[in-house]
């Protein structure tokens, strides 16, 4: 008799979680459970038992998914809260992770797969001027920074509870950005850009690239959402995978000098070249709310906030990035993953899938 597989994901409504809870589903020996903070959202898949609570009140992790200890056996953890600094990221994301793993052991609990992100290499945006990043192309044992990261802080404690719980295991996993469907959150580039798109095809202005021209000419690489999940779920399930930090990018490389071009044309824009002159677009965007919701009712789009939808400051942090940012998949393929995805393909994918789901326009 095959072995009960019962997965949790912390986070499901959000673009990382969203896919995992996806993937899992098509496989068919998975039962789904996920959190998150708001009601449940219509478009999450019917099969997904949806557990509404605040992970950072301890007292309601616990009321519920206690009840649930003794049933998950694999954790997915997808979820971020975002602070004014890297020492309140520290304390407060390590908080819900620990709520969490408190709420579910001991128990049934026999895997954890950690997300956490490239910022393991670089440090928080806030510190990107002031850190020595790690060498290029990022491995996985390259040293910590000597800078708080709450993804750290979020390890740290994933291996103490590991060494609590000798029949636990976990697998850690490092996206660059990641190009996904999700259709409020804090680090969705791609909604963020499809929708600055929109705002300028509607209101007539130039699609401009705002970001650095190292960003603009450099090469870079990204992380399928759907990709992560694969990865994530290939090393719940498979033992060269256990107690192992993973980078999980799409294998190849881009120029955004390209793919400016492709949004431009997936969105009925005109592309404009970059013309060296960076600006801020959480500026440039400010007291749009009106335009977007315009297009909300001109287009029948699915009801949503411009400042759930527009996470311009993430945008200009991700795109003013002055460092390369590229990630050695070698040690993946070595274990055993072989995946990988076209980034450009991948990106025109998410911009569809947005406009299916009636997310923009």
């Amino acid at each position: 008799m095959a072995e009960e597989r019962v997965a949790i994901v912390i986070g499901v409504t959000g673009i990382n979680g969203n896919s995992i809870c996806r993937k899992l589903l098509e496989q068919g020996s998975w039962q789904v459970y996920g959190t998150g903070r708001r009601d449940r959202p219509d478009w999450l898949p019917s099969k997904v038992s949806y557990v509404q609570l605040d992970l950072l009140d301890g007292v309601d992790v616990q009321t519920k998914l206690s009840p649930l200890k003794n049933r998950i056996t694999t954790l997915f953890w997808a979820a971020w809260i975002p602070m004014q600094t890297e020492e309140e990221n520290c304390d407060a994301n390590g908080t819900i992770f620990r709520n969490t793993l408190d709420a579910l052991l001991p128990g049934a609990l026999r895997h954890v797969c950690l997300t956490t992100g490239a910022k393991h290499y670089v440090g928080p945006f806030d510190q990107w001027q002031d850190v020595m990043p790690a060498e290029v192309p990022f491995r996985e044992d390259s040293p910590r920074l000597p800078v708080p990261n709450f993804y750290y802080v979020q390890e740290d404690l994933l291996f103490d509870r590991v060494k609590q719980h000798p029949h636990l295991t976990y697998s850690i996993h490092r996206p660059g950005a990641i190009f996904g469907f999700a259709p409020r959150n804090y680090m969705n580039c791609i909604l963020g850009l499809a929708v600055y798109a929109a705002i300028c095809k509607r209101d007539k202005l130039p699609f401009r690239f705002f970001g650095s021209r190292a960003t603009w000419e450099g090469l870079i690489d990204a992380s399928d959402a759907d990709l992560i999940a694969e990865q994530e779920i290939w090393a719940a399930t498979h033992p060269a995978a256990k107690n192992q930090a993973l980078n999980t990018t799409n294998g190849d490389v881009f120029k955004w000098k390209r793919l400016w071009a492709v949004i431009a044309d997936e969105m009925g824009l005109d592309p404009v070249p970059f013309d060296g002159e960076s600006f801020n677009l959480e500026s440039l965007m400010k007291g749009r709310d009106g335009a977007w919701d315009a297009l909300v009712r001109e287009h029948k789009l699915l009801p949503t906030k411009f400042q759930d939808v527009g996470q311009f400051w993430f945008l200009d942090a991700m795109f003013a990035a002055p460092v390369e940012n590229l990630c050695s998949m070698n040690k993946s393929k070595e274990l055993g993953f072989l995946g990988f995805r076209n980034s450009e393909k991948s990106l025109q994918h998410w911009i569809q899938v947005l406009k299916a789901e009636k997310i923009v326009p």
